[in-house]
């Protein structure tokens, strides 16, 4: 039976899951659901992840969420993954954990709760939390900070310090993509001072195209039609101080 995957491409370990999938050759049916419909809130799939939360799977009988455990459910069940994405070496796996499990609690916290506060809420038609958003920003130039500090230190290109990807690069990277939604002035402030973290982003990508443009379609849909609305607003204030400066003088 064919692996199924839950998700929302507008949901960053959605992504993360889709492009591990497609990058190796793993064969699955995609079942979308919009969590702004709220179509991930039904009873039918809280049988499969009672959470409500994306993604998941059901790989036969066995049902999983949690997107790290995901990828590393699926780096292990499925044959012909490479080794570098989930290492049989303890260490190197360790690691991938401790990079995992904080981000959850750092990263994720910083850049998602920054992006619904400033951009996402907006969209969606909730009212947004400036105090949140001004927290999560302080946590997510921490989180970039310690990215730098502690896993890009060296000369490798990847967090675990070698020239190949892991589980942890993609569900990081995922997480940063979402950034790609604010206002670019505002994205260039928070990754502008952290070039290690930029060159991290782009060898991710890179190594794995062009699976990882492909599910990021959606997401960049969203950037453009922001963009567009940005540049609106703002010829629009233009033209009305134009107006104001015209009145004054007659």
């Amino acid at each position: 039976m064919k692996l199924k995957v839950y998700a929302d491409r507008m949901s960053q370990p959605s992504r993360a899951v889709l492009i591990f999938c497609k990058v190796n050759r793993i064969d699955y049916e995609e079942i979308r659901l919009d969590i702004s419909k709220g179509q991930h809130l039904t009873p039918e799939f809280a049988e499969i992840n009672p959470m409500n939360q994306l993604p998941a799977i059901v790989d036969g009988r066995f049902k999983l969420f949690e997107s790290h455990a995901i990828l590393i459910y699926l780096a292990c069940a499925f044959p012909g993954v490479a080794d570098h994405w989930y290492p049989a070496d303890l260490f190197k796996r360790s690691k991938i954990h401790s990079v995992l499990d904080w981000h959850h609690s750092n990263l994720r916290r910083g850049a998602a709760v920054y992006v619904m506060n400033t951009t996402i809420a907006h969209v969606i038609g909730r009212p947004s939390n400036p105090q949140a958003a001004a927290e999560a920003e302080k946590l997510l130039s921490s989180s970039l900070s310690k990215i730098e500090s502690i896993w890009l230190k060296g000369n490798g290109r990847f967090l675990l310090g070698g020239n190949q990807p892991s589980i942890a690069d993609l569900s990081l990277v995922c997480e940063l993509m979402q950034l790609e939604v604010l206002d670019e002035k505002d994205r260039m402030r928070l990754l502008g001072p952290h070039k290690k973290v930029q060159q991290w982003i782009e060898n991710t990508r890179n190594a794995m195209q062009p699976h990882f443009d492909e599910v990021h379609k959606v997401l960049m849909k969203v950037k453009e039609k922001l963009q567009n609305q940005r540049l609106k607003e703002a010829n629009k204030a233009g033209r009305s101080d134009m107006k104001k400066q015209l009145i004054s003088r007659i």
